[in-house]
C-alpha cells in the first residue's frame, strides 16, 4: 500500500508555458506540475543543458596539479575503482583518458568478496610491489582514512575523487573531491562516481576546455554509470545520460557493441529505462559473481574476439546473478513467514548464512519495494557479517546506519543505500538499534506520486509522444504517472499464461481503455466488473504489425477515492502496538476491537469463502466500519484462536475459514491481554 499523492495544479504556470514555450497543453500540464513556472527554464530542462564547472569542487585543483605531475614524470599511476556500473566505468573512462595523455597508468578493481569495498592494505601492497606512486580513487575513497595513512606511509600519494557522503574526518590525501564536502560549493549537486571523474577529466583539460569533444569520447560511459548509481538526472545529470544514449546507439567501443548485442539490444532505442534493466546489471554481474575487471577489459577492448568472448561470459554471470538474487528472495520471505514480528518493524533486517555479498543489495531493494520500509540483508559468514541497505524516500539511510557507528566495522553509502560490516554477534543489537533510531523520527511511508489527472479520451497516441520530450527519465526525473480516476472495472482477462492481466475500464463519457497489469495472477486480483477504480497509469508507444499503438500500463491501483495515507496511518499504529510500544487513550480506541466488529469480519469471511488480496480492499469490503489496524489486529485474534489460516506479507493477505469447534470467547487473547497491558 502506498499513499497516493497528485501534485498540485499550476494552472497560471501552465497558460505561460503554453503562451511563451508554445507547448501543448498534456506537455505544459506537466511541466508544471514538476515545478516550471516559465519559458527559459522548462527550455533549458527539455534541451538537457547543463553547466560544467569542477573547479568549483573543493580540492579539485590540487587533484588535477598532482595528476598532471605525475603525467609530467611518468611516474606509475593506478586508478582505484569499485566493482559496481558506477565505478567500472568511471575506472575505465578515467584509465583511458590517462593512457591517451600517455600517463603510466594501470587499474584496480578490488575483488568483493575477497577484498571488499573501497581501498585496502592488500590492494595498496600489491599496487606499491607494482611501483605506484599515485593512487587515483574512483567511486570511492571518501571513508579510507587509515588505507590513505598506510598508503602514505609506502610513500605512495592517493587523490580522493568520491560522491558519497563524507565522515567528519576525511582522508590525509594530496586531494579530497566529493561534492558532499561541507566546504564545496558546488555541494548541492548530486553525482554519480564517474560524474565526478568526468568533472575530473575537464579540470585536467583546463579552462575552457572542449566539453562537447570529451562527452563525444566518454558520454556513453558516463551515461552507463550515471544511470547505473540511480542519481537524479537533473542538471549534468540529465547532459550525461542523453548525449550518452545518443553516443551508445552508434559507439565503437568493441565491447559495448558485443554487450548490447548479447543483451538483444542492438537494434532497439536505447532509453535510460532500458539501459538500466540490461546494460548495467550485466557489467554489475562481473563484480558480483566473479572477477571485476572483466568489465573494466570489456569496455576497454580493442579486439572482437576477446571482446565477443567477455560478452559471452558476463551475461552468463548475469543469468547466474538472477538465479541466486531469485533464491535469496524466496529466503528471505520464508525468514519473514516463520518470523512475521519482523514485519512489524519499522527499518526491516534478514539475514542468512553464507549469502552472496554481490546479490544481497539487489535483494534489499526488491524487500524495500515488497514492503515499502527500509530494508537491509545481511550476510553472515563465521564471525563476520556483511549487510547491504535500501530505503525509501525521506529516510536518511546513511544517517541511521551512522548513528549504529558504535556496533559496526565498517560502513557507508548515502540516504538511499548503504553498505555496513558488523561482528555476527552484533546482529540483534544492530536490528534494535537501528530501529530505536527510526523511532525517533516521524513514520515514512512510500508514495505514488502522480504527475496529472486525465481523461480516458485523453488517452490516445499524441500523449506519450508529448512523454518522450521529457526523457530520459531516472531518479529525480521518473517518467510520468497519470491519475485516472472514478473509472468503473469492466472487464479482467488473464494474459501471458496467467500471470498477468488485461484490464478494461469506462470513463464517465463511456470511453473505454484497456491496460495492463503486470506480475499479477487472477487469484490474487482482489477487485471485479463493476467496481469503481483509480488508476495510475504509464503510457508507451508501441508498434505492432507496422502500425503505431497505444499502450497503457497500470502501475498501482486502488478503490476509488481511497484515502491511502489515512489507512498507513493507521497501520502504522498498529504496527506500534504490535511491538509493544505504550498505547494512547485514543489509539487504544482505534484499535481494540468490540464482539460487534468480530462479528462483522467474520460474516463476510464465511459468507465469500475467506479472502484474498490487499489489507485495503477487504476495509472497503467491509464497508470501512473498522480502521484498518482494528482490522488486521480482528485477524490476528481469528488466527490465534484457529478460526482462520493467515498468510500475510506485507500489504497482501490470504484469509481461510477452518471448521469451529463450539463457542470461542475471542476476548480471551494472549494477544489482546498483552495489549491492555501497553495502554
Amino acid at each position: 500500500m502506498k499513499q497516493w499523492k497528485t501534485k498540485a495544479e499550476n494552472s497560471p504556470a501552465e497558460q505561460r508555458l503554453r503562451q511563451e514555450a508554445g507547448a501543448s497543453p498534456v506537455l505544459a500540464r506537466l511541466l508544471a506540475a514538476r515545478g516550471f513556472t516559465g519559458a527559459e527554464e522548462a527550455q533549458a530542462f527539455l534541451q538537457g543543458t547543463g553547466a560544467f564547472s569542477p573547479f568549483s569542487f573543493a580540492g579539485m585543483r590540487e587533484a588535477a596539479e598532482r595528476i598532471l605531475s605525475a603525467v609530467d614524470s611518468f611516474g606509475m599511476i593506478a586508478v582505484y575503482g569499485d566493482y559496481d556500473a558506477d565505478g567500472v566505468t568511471a575506472t575505465a573512462m578515467l584509465y583511458s583518458y590517462l593512457e591517451s595523455c600517455g600517463a603510466n597508468v594501470t587499474y584496480y578493481i578490488p575483488d568483493r568478496e575477497a577484498e571488499g569495498y573501497g581501498l585496502n592494505r592488500g590492494a595498496i601492497d600489491t599496487l606499491h610491489e607494482r611501483e605506484v606512486t599515485l593512487i587515483v580513487t574512483v567511486d570511492n575513497g571518501i571513508s579510507s582514512i587509515d588505507e590513505v595513512a598506510y598508503a602514505a606511509s609506502l610513500g605512495i600519494d592517493v587523490v580522493v575523487t568520491d560522491h558519497h557522503r563524507p565522515r567528519p574526518e576525511l582522508p590525509a590525501a594530496c586531494a579530497v573531491v566529493d561534492p558532499h564536502r561541507e566546504d564545496c560549493p558546488g555541494g548541492s549537486r548530486v553525482l554519480s562516481g564517474v560524474g565526478v571523474a568526468f568533472e575530473l577529466i575537464l579540470a585536467l583539460e583546463g579552462e575552457g576546455c572542449d566539453v562537447q569533444g570529451l562527452l563525444d569520447n566518454y558520454a556513453d560511459l558516463v551515461c552507463i554509470g550515471t544511470i547505473g548509481d540511480v542519481v537524479p538526472l537533473v542538471q549534468e545529470n540529465r547532459t550525461f545520460v542523453r548525449e550518452g544514449l545518443r553516443l551508445l546507439s552508434q559507439t565503437d567501443r568493441l565491447g559495448l557493441r558485443a554487450l548490447l548485442e548479447h543483451a538483444g539490444m542492438e537494434d532497439r532505442e536505447l532509453t535510460a529505462t532500458n539501459v538500466a534493466f540490461t546494460l548495467v546489471p550485466r557489467i554489475n554481474a562481473t563484480g558480483r559473481m566473479g572477477s571485476p575487471d572483466r568489465a573494466v577489459k570489456l569496455l576497454l577492448s580493442e579486439y572482437p574476439d576477446e571482446a565477443e568472448e567477455l560478452a559471452e561470459e558476463i551475461c552468463a554471470d548475469n543469468d547466474n546473478r538472477r538465479r541466486m538474487e531469485s533464491e535469496i528472495f524466496e529466503s528471505v520471505l520464508a525468514l519473514f513467514a516463520r518470523e512475521p514480528e519482523r514485519l512489524l518493524d519499522r527499518v526491516l533486517v534478514a539475514e542468512g548464512e553464507g549469502w552472496h555479498h554481490g546479490v544481497i543489495g539487489i535483494v534489499a531493494s526488491r524487500i524495500t519495494e515488497r514492503f515499502g520500509k527500509p530494508c537491509f540483508i545481511v550476510s553472515q559468514c563465521g564471525g563476520e557479517a556483511k549487510g547491504s541497505g535500501r530505503s525509501v524516500e525521506g529516510f536518511d539511510l546513511f544517517a541511521a546506519v551512522s548513528a549504529c557507528a558504535d556496533l559496526l566495522t565498517k560502513y557507508g553509502g548515502h540516504p538511499m543505500a548503504a553498505g555496513l560490516s558488523l561482528p555476527s554477534d552484533q546482529l540483534g543489537a544492530f536490528r534494535k538499534a537501528i530501529n530505536h533510531y527510526a523511532a525517533s523520527l516521524p513514520p515514512v511511508f512510500p508514495v505514488v506520486s502522480i504527475d496529472c489527472a486525465v481523461s480516458p479520451h485523453e488517452l490516445t497516441l499524441e500523449l506519450p509522444r508529448e512523454v518522450a520530450l521529457l526523457e530520459p527519465f531516472g531518479t529525480g526525473n521518473p517518467a510520468p504517472l497519470f491519475g485516472l480516476f472514478g473509472v468503473t472495472l469492466t472487464e479482467v482477462s488473464p494474459i501471458g499464461g496467467g500471470k498477468h492481466l488485461r484490464l478494461a475500464v469506462c470513463g464517465g463519457d463511456g470511453t473505454v481503455v484497456r491496460c495492463v497489469r503486470f506480475g499479477v495472477t487472477p487469484d490474487e486480483f482482489p477487485y471485479r466488473p463493476g467496481d469503481k477504480l483509480d488508476l495510475a497509469v504509464a503510457v508507451e508507444e508501441r508498434e505492432y504489425m507496422g502500425t503505431p499503438s497505444l499502450s497503457v500500463y497500470v502501475r498501482e491501483l486502488r478503490p476509488a477515492g481511497l484515502d491511502t495515507g489515512a489507512l498507513l496511518q493507521s497501520r502504522e499504529r498498529y504496527e506500534a502496538a504490535r511491538r509493544g510500544e505504550p498505547l494512547s487513550a485514543a489509539v487504544w480506541a482505534e484499535l481494540f476491537p468490540t464482539r460487534e466488529d468480530f462479528a462483522l469480519l467474520y460474516r463476510f469471511l464465511r459468507e465469500g469463502g475467506g479472502f484474498c488480496g490487499d489489507a485495503g480492499v477487504l476495509w472497503l469490503r467491509l464497508g470501512g466500519k473498522l480502521s484498518l489496524g482494528k482490522l488486521l489486529l480482528c485477524l490476528d485474534v481469528l488466527a490465534e484462536h484457529r478460526l482462520i489460516r493467515l498468510d500475510s506479507l506485507g500489504d497482501f493477505l490470504r484469509a481461510a475459514l477452518l471448521p469451529a469447534s463450539g463457542k470461542v470467547d475471542l476476548f480471551s487473547s494472549r494477544l489482546l491481554e498483552s495489549l491492555k497491558k501497553s495502554e
